[in-house]
């Protein structure tokens, strides 16, 4: 079903969306899981902390976040002194809604001393109280800054922690049982399947996919051959697409990631691993809610400015450490 379908659109909602974004000084972001017509009508296409970088350049002095409400808040944290705009405030995260503020708290009186990572995909309350935020494309190199003798508190994805802690081999290194809904649900055994049936593919799966540490345990004994097996960001996936060789790609994340895959190598057949990894948060943002959003000026994302403040540094430390790119989940 497609989204005009279920939505009554005036015909030239595309024009009416640019012609507001110019009259409201807007600039439209859009995640790499948002629905193809979000997609095509953005000015920018990627990941969560890309795109947050890209807000906080902007020129313009509206940012519409057409993404989950993390990520708006992320992208208000770098961009402070912007007005940031997301087209259906309920558009959340399973992932960041595993931890808490509260409880990071908590655990960190668990472990005094301990060095706090948290991954971006999390609350703003969260990253306040986060010494260093990471990516899934940087989280290694973030973990392997901190001095060996420091125990690492990890959160709040298990799968991308597990990852994390196989490639450095750290055993102070503590781990938060959160997961993303999504993610979880693509497991070992599909992708088993999936790579015995389609033997010369090549395999894209993102860190904080469920099947991750299966994909690393089949491509080091031989089952998914390792020069095949690509762990990747979603943003690194567009990168890996467009200069792949395959004719054919198996694709372990949210099946939106599909949509610039193919539009960065249309020569490649690029295949689901679940098809029914989708993502309802992310397809709440429709093209009737930008326009909403655009005519009148909701809903608005705002942080207090002391956990802003604090959770900047977060982010700031971790990009200190170099300029990953592409970035993000």
């Amino acid at each position: 079903m497609t989204i005009e379908a279920v939505e009554i659109l005036p015909s030239d909602w595309r024009e009416q969306v640019r012609t507001l974004a110019a009259e409201k000084d807007a600039v439209i972001l859009a995640h790499n899981y948002q629905v193809p017509e979000i997609q095509d009508i953005a000015d920018h296409v990627g990941d969560s902390l890309a795109l947050s970088r890209v807000a906080a350049k902007a020129k313009q002095s509206t940012i519409i976040f057409c993404g989950v409400h993390f990520m708006a808040e992320t992208a208000k944290i770098l961009a402070y002194d912007k007005r940031v705009l997301i087209p259906d405030a309920n558009a959340g995260c399973s992932l960041a809604d595993t931890i808490t503020a509260a409880q990071l708290r908590a655990w960190k009186a668990e472990h005094p001393g301990a060095v706090v990572v948290s991954y971006v995909n999390t609350t703003a309350a969260v990253k306040a109280e986060t010494d260093i935020c990471c990516t899934s494309s940087n989280a290694v190199d973030v973990v392997a800054s901190i001095p060996a003798d420091r125990e690492v508190l990890f959160c709040p994805d298990q799968f991308l922690g597990a990852h994390v802690q196989r490639i450095t081999g750290r055993d102070n290194m503590h781990i938060w049982m959160g997961e993303c809904h999504v993610h979880a649900g693509i497991n070992g055994a599909e992708l088993k399947a999936m790579v015995q049936a389609e033997p010369e593919a090549e395999l894209f799966v993102h860190p904080e996919c469920g099947c991750a540490t299966s994909a690393m345990y089949l491509a080091g004994t031989g089952v998914v051959p390792a020069e095949r097996t690509k762990i990747l960001s979603t943003g690194a996936m567009v990168e890996a697409a467009r200069n792949t060789t395959a004719s054919k790609v198996l694709v372990a994340t949210e099946t939106g990631m599909i949509y610039q895959l193919e539009k960065a190598n249309p020569r490649v057949e690029f295949l689901a691993v679940n098809r029914a990894a989708v993502c309802k948060y992310m397809k709440m943002i429709t093209p009737g809610k930008l326009l909403r959003s655009l005519k009148l000026g909701v809903d608005e994302v705002n942080v207090p400015k002391e956990t802003a403040d604090a959770a900047r540094l977060s982010v700031e430390r971790m990009i200190a450490l170099g300029q990953p790119s592409p970035t993000g989940e």
